[in-house]
């Protein structure tokens, strides 16, 4: 008897904790919870902590309350106003503000991620549309970003999700638009290169025309200069001479006479040829008396 009361007690224990496990739940504070009563929506719960639930009647479903991100994996080739492809690889930042709406809009993270994917492109795709390759790619590239973020924010809205960022992580031009464009800026650098030579070249003959000019100028007045100063000497000397020459006339046609000596006769295969009575043996004949 007794152990068919203790039998009984603890069935009815354990079919408590049961009844307890199935009717108590706990809410993560990364998470929003949305209880459903025979598929109807009973309650959306986003406080963390234990809650309570009906057991078989109700259940709950959990959604993610992070922030969430959504990042193509391909990048997607859009068309600039200047009808060139860019390819352009962008992630969202994105989390679920209305569990209630969002489970009635698209259900879960996938349907919801493929809803924001299409709201993107399709505002990227106008806003790349309506500029050039370089706005895309510098000047305009963050406004480009804020309006898809905006726009894709209005729609998210729709179905209980606020988009957080919008980012453009890579902008390229394909690869057969790339290898036009490296033709065209190489050819654009060859012509700029040339360029520059041909005005260094020109600016080069320029500079050696002035410095050869210079030069002669130089030359010319180094020569005037040396004339000048040759001149002077040689007034100087003479007058050195003429003087000598009035103190002992007969010493320096002496001296004269020995360096015509010397002048003709500075090699022993000299040859002069004169007649034996020349004025020029005048010193040789008789020394000292060059003046009879």
């Amino acid at each position: 008897m007794m152990n068919n009361r203790m039998g009984v007690v603890v069935a009815a224990l354990l079919g408590m904790v049961m009844l307890a496990s199935m009717a108590l739940f706990t809410v993560d504070q990364r998470e929003r919870a949305i209880v459903f009563q025979l598929g109807e929506v009973k309650e959306v719960i986003t406080t963390p902590g234990l809650h309570f639930k009906w057991p078989f009647i109700q259940n709950v479903r959990y959604f993610d309350a992070r922030i969430l991100t959504l990042d193509t994996p391909d990048a997607e080739r859009y068309i600039t106003s200047e009808k060139k492809n860019l390819l352009v690889d962008t992630f969202v930042k994105w989390k679920i503000n209305d569990a209630r709406q969002y489970y009635i809009s698209v259900g879960d993270e996938v349907q919801a991620q493929t809803r924001i994917s299409q709201t993107v492109n399709a505002t990227l795709r106008e806003e790349v549309g309506k500029r050039t390759v370089h706005e895309v790619v510098s000047e305009d590239r963050d406004e480009i970003m804020k309006n898809v973020r905006d726009r894709a924010n209005q729609d998210a809205k729709k179905i209980g999700v606020e988009i957080i960022d919008v980012r453009l992580k890579r902008v390229d031009l394909p690869q057969e638009v790339s290898e036009s464009v490296y033709k065209r800026m190489d050819a654009e650098r060859k012509s700029v290169a040339n360029q520059l030579r041909s005005e260094g070249s020109s600016q080069a003959e320029r500079i050696r025309a002035e410095a050869d000019k210079e030069r002669e100028v130089i030359i010319a007045n180094a020569y005037k200069e040396a004339q000048r100063t040759k001149g002077e000497g040689d007034a100087k000397a003479a007058a050195a001479y003429a003087q000598a020459y009035g103190q002992n006339p007969e010493f320096y046609a002496f001296y004269r006479s020995l360096e015509a000596y010397r002048s003709s006769f500075k090699d022993r295969s000299d040859v002069l040829v004169l007649e034996p009575n020349s004025e020029f043996f005048k010193y040789l004949k008789s020394p000292g008396k060059g003046s009879k």
